[in-house]
């Protein structure tokens, strides 16, 4: 299968992602028979090659089973996208005509599945997601848009996309399998689980014993604006780089694959209704969230409000 990958306006963090990922390795699909077309940060041709490789895609000369876009969509000024240019057009008119080539188009990361920090208020350049903007569906694509193998872009979201969800959604398709996709178009096998489960601080939260300031041991959720128990993403269940996650080192999540990355407001700080966050665990009801809460904290245990059980 041949992939070809485009970065659009970013900060390339979703390749150096890529180059991580060790469950399975890039060169495990390589020797699997995934051709490279052309990657930033493995390719060793000049730019002019990327340019006849583009020709040839859009021509018909050259096969494309697989197009990743990395990096939100820069549409201005006036909906040119030439803040962005390639070839002297908008990088985005070239990304929509190799979109129409490809057998599958890829989202890698949150600024090309929604728009990310690009295109969070006020997003002076314009920027969209491939298929989504922020929650509106109506990106560089409208929401009916489909790929030569009738499935719409498959958002790899994340800020950056954990290494192994690139690779392994990319094992997928280099295997024949299929990707079932959830209502934001994230492939649910790497986006069911939140990422408060697995976490290591679970205890705490369910005790309602909560950390003030950063550098504790308690959870992060009531008053640090932790996005873990609100966020499908697969960080506590495979660790990055196999090793630790964000709220394992004491740092709050972000949310960072959700539509709404990031949110507005202070990201180190839970809003709340009472002395309940506004928004609640995924599938939570408030009435019965306040009053299992305060009958917990009655109920904690002295080692966890004596903060001796390590995270």
């Amino acid at each position: 299968m041949r992939l070809l990958w485009m970065q659009a306006g970013a900060c390339g963090g979703d390749t150096l992602s890529l180059l991580s990922a060790d469950h399975p390795p890039l060169e495990q699909l390589i020797d699997e028979g995934l051709e490279l077309l052309w990657q930033p940060s493995l390719s060793t041709d000049s730019t002019r090659r990327l340019t006849q490789i583009i020709a040839d895609i859009i021509a018909g000369r050259t096969p494309l089973d697989i197009l990743c876009v990395e990096g939100s969509l820069i549409t201005a000024p006036r909906n040119t996208g030439l803040w962005d240019p390639l070839g002297g057009r908008g990088k985005k008119d070239v990304i929509a005509e190799l979109a129409g080539a490809a057998q599958y188009v890829l989202a890698v990361g949150t600024c090309a599945a929604y728009g990310g920090v690009h295109a969070a208020p006020p997003n002076p350049a314009d920027c969209v997601g491939m298929q989504f903007t922020r929650t509106q569906a109506d990106g560089l694509f409208r929401a009916d848009w489909r790929s030569r193998s009738g499935l719409p872009v498959i958002n790899l979201a994340g800020c950056p996309t954990h290494p192994n969800t690139i690779t392994k959604a990319l094992a997928f398709l280099l295997r024949g399998l299929a990707l079932e996709l959830d209502p934001w178009q994230r492939p649910t096998d790497f986006f069911t689980t939140t990422v408060h489960q697995g976490c290591t601080r679970n205890e705490y939260h369910e005790y309602d014993v909560e950390d003030t300031t950063l550098g504790g041991r308690g959870c992060l959720f009531f008053n640090l604006g932790c996005q873990g128990p609100l966020t499908l993403a697969p960080c506590n269940q495979e660790l990055w780089n196999s090793r630790s996650s964000k709220t394992r080192a004491g740092v709050p999540c972000f949310g960072c694959t959700s539509p709404t990355f990031p949110r507005d407001g202070n990201l180190f700080r839970t809003e709340k209704l009472g002395h309940i966050p506004l928004q609640l665990p995924l599938g939570v009801q408030r009435a019965h969230y306040m009053a299992y809460k305060d009958l917990a904290q009655q109920a904690a245990p002295e080692r966890l409000i004596d903060r001796k059980m390590e995270p």
